[in-house]
């Protein structure tokens, strides 16, 4: 399995899991925000996949400009 679909692969994983990756931060600080403080749980996994998806947005960008040079 190539790199790009190691990451095609993973991204739609994020998109298929029981937690909603969110799209931007700005829409995980709003979730923050609106909860309070309850589900922290769903809240720390929220972070973590959007985190994830960072990372693969960076390995992907990567890999381009590498395809490219």
């Amino acid at each position: 399995m190539d790199i790009q679909n190691y990451i095609d692969q993973e991204m739609k994983m994020l998109d298929r899991g029981i937690v909603a990756t969110p799209a931007n931060r700005e829409y995980l600080e709003s979730f923050a925000k609106a909860n309070q403080g309850s589900m922290d749980i769903l809240l720390m996994q929220m972070a973590i996949n959007f985190g994830y998806k960072i990372a693969l947005e960076n390995l992907q960008d990567i890999c381009k400009q590498n395809t490219t040079e």
